[in-house]
C-alpha cells in the first residue's frame, strides 16, 4: 500500500519478470483452473487526491498529515519521497529532509468516498473482493480468460472516473500480486505467472517480503540471508530454530507459495482512535483529561460503523518512543461511551507514575460483533 509504506520506487533489477506483460497469453500461463489474483494498489493515494483537487500542488513535494512538531505524515507524494519523506514519519524530520515540504490536512470522508468509486469498480469484474484499506484490495478473478485485460481495464476505469493512477500485480497467490503491484509503480502492471514465480521471489531482497520488519530482515542478514534465494536455501528446522511460528510462512514464501484464499466481506477487527500531544503530558490529571478527545473520536468511529466489541484496548507511547498496549475484556459485547471510557481511564490509572511522559495515546475497541454471538472472552 504506497499509503502504508511509501514504497513505490521501480526496482529495475528484477524489471525483466514484468517487462513482457503484454507478451503474456489471454490464459495468463496457467488456464481457467489456475488461481488468477489481482492486487490492486492506489498510487500515494491521499497524496494524490489532494493534488487532483488542487492543481497549485500538482508536481510539487505534498505530505498529507500534520506540520505541527508532534505531527506525523500519514502520506507523500512522489516529489516527496524523492527527498526520502515517507509515510509515518515525524513531520519535522520530513520537513528536514524537504524544506519546500507542503501539508496537507488529511481529509479522509474524501478518500472514503473516492475509495468507494474504485470498490465499485472493482465489483463490475468480480465479487470475489478483499479490501486491505481505503486504497488497496485483493480481487480474485480466476474464472475470466485473461486476468492482465482485467486488470488493464479496471485501471482504465480508475484513472477515466476519479483521474488518479493503480498500480497493479497479477499472479497466482497473493503474496506475489502484492509484490507484484509494488514492482512498476507508480501507474504500472506486473504479470508474474506461475512459471515465473520462483525466480521472481529468488531475486527481491527478504525486507520486501510482507511480514518482514527491519528488526526480522537485521536478524535475517546477520545469518547470510539477505534475498529470496537466500531464504530458499535454508531448511525448515533451521529457520524455526531461529524464527519459530514464522518459520513455515518464510520457507513456502521463498518457495513462491501462498494458499490463503481471497477473503470477501472480510470482517473489520477492530475501530479505534489516537492522539499524539505536542508537548509531552506526565500528570495523571491531565492524562486522564488527554483520554476524553481519544475517546470522542473512537465513538464517533463506532457510531459510524454501528460496531460493538469486548476488548478495549489502551495504546500509550511514552516520551522516548517505548510503546505498551493493556487491554480489558468483557463477557458481552459493549459499545456505549460510559463503559468504554471507564475501562479505558481504569487501564491508564493502573499505569502508575509516568516520569517519562506522554507523547500519544490511543483507544481501541475489538473482538467486534453482536450480542447473540458466542461468549469467548470472560469479564475482568
Amino acid at each position: 500500500m504506497a499509503t502504508g509504506t511509501g514504497g513505490g520506487d521501480p526496482h529495475p533489477s528484477l524489471f525483466y519478470a514484468c517487462s513482457m506483460a503484454e507478451g503474456v497469453p489471454d490464459s495468463d500461463g496457467g488456464g481457467d483452473t489456475r488461481r488468477k489474483i489481482i492486487h490492486v494498489d492506489m498510487d500515494a493515494f491521499y497524496a494524490s487526491v489532494e493534488q487532483r483537487d488542487d492543481p497549485s500542488l500538482r508536481g510539487r513535494p505534498v505530505a498529507v498529515g500534520g506540520s505541527r512538531e508532534r505531527g506525523v505524515v500519514a502520506a507523500a507524494s512522489y516529489e516527496a519521497r524523492v527527498f526520502g519523506v515517507r509515510s509515518a514519519m515525524a513531520s519535522v524530520t520530513a520537513r528536514r529532509r524537504c524544506p519546500d515540504l507542503l501539508f496537507v490536512k488529511p481529509r479522509f470522508e474524501v478518500y472514503a468516498a473516492v475509495s468507494a468509486q474504485i470498490r465499485a469498480i472493482f465489483a463490475e469484474h468480480t465479487d470475489v473482493i478483499e479490501p486491505l484499506s481505503l486504497d488497496e484490495a485483493y480481487l480474485d478473478v480466476s474464472g475470466v480468460a485473461s486476468a492482465r485485460k482485467v486488470a488493464e481495464a479496471i485501471r482504465a476505469r480508475i484513472r477515466a472516473e476519479t483521474g488518479l493512477t493503480a498500480s497493479a500485480g497479477v499472479s497466482y497467490n497473493k503474496f506475489i500480486a502484492k509484490l507484484a503491484s509494488d514492482q512498476n509503480k507508480p501507474d504500472g502492471l506486473c504479470i508474474i505467472t506461475p512459471a515465473k514465480g520462483p525466480g521472481f521471489v529468488a531475486g527481491l531482497p527478504v525486507a520486501r517480503f510482507h511480514g518482514v520488519g527491519p528488526r526480522t530482515a537485521a536478524r535475517m542478514a546477520e545469518l547470510g540471508i539477505h534475498t529470496g534465494a537466500d531464504l530458499r536455501a535454508q531448511g525448515l528446522p533451521f529457520l524455526q530454530t531461529h524464527f519459530g511460528s514464522f518459520a513455515e510462512y518464510l520457507y513456502r514464501a521463498a518457495r513462491g507459495q501462498d494458499d490463503r484464499p481471497v477473503r470477501a466481506h472480510r470482517e473489520r477487527k477492530s475501530v479505534g482512535a489516537e492522539r499524539t500531544f505536542s508537548a509531552d503530558v506526565h500528570e495523571p490529571e491531565a492524562l486522564r483529561a488527554a483520554l476524553e478527545p481519544v475517546l470522542d473520536a473512537l465513538m464517533e468511529r463506532l457510531e459510524r460503523s454501528g460496531a460493538r466489541g469486548r476488548t478495549v484496548t489502551l495504546k500509550v507511547k511514552f516520551a522516548d518512543f517505548r510503546q505498551i498496549t493493556r487491554a480489558k475484556s468483557f463477557a458481552m459485547p459493549v459499545g456505549d461511551r460510559a463503559t468504554i471510557g471507564e475501562a479505558g481511564q481504569s487501564l491508564l490509572q493502573a499505569l502508575g507514575p509516568v516520569p517519562l511522559g506522554v507523547r500519544l495515546l490511543g483507544l481501541s475497541l475489538s473482538s467486534l460483533g453482536a450480542e447473540e454471538e458466542p461468549q469467548l472472552a470472560l469479564a475482568l
